[in-house]
């Protein structure tokens, strides 16, 4: 599977706790915090969720 890069670009603050959730499962705690992780479809769903607080990279 493809790998990629999740960098956190906006703050959860004052988000849904959904979203809030979310960061956390993906990895992200703070602000341009980044994480490596296998392109799955949960992973990508994720993503999906919280594509304006996030920004994806495919890692080669």
């Amino acid at each position: 599977m493809a790998k990629i890069k999740i960098t956190q670009v906006k703050s959860g603050i004052d988000r849904p706790e959904r979203q809030k959730l979310t960061l956390k499962a993906l990895g992200l705690n703070k602000l341009h915090a980044t994480k490596e992780v296998e392109a799955t479809p949960q992973v990508l769903g994720m993503v999906r969720k919280v594509e304006h607080l996030v920004k994806v990279e495919e890692v080669k």
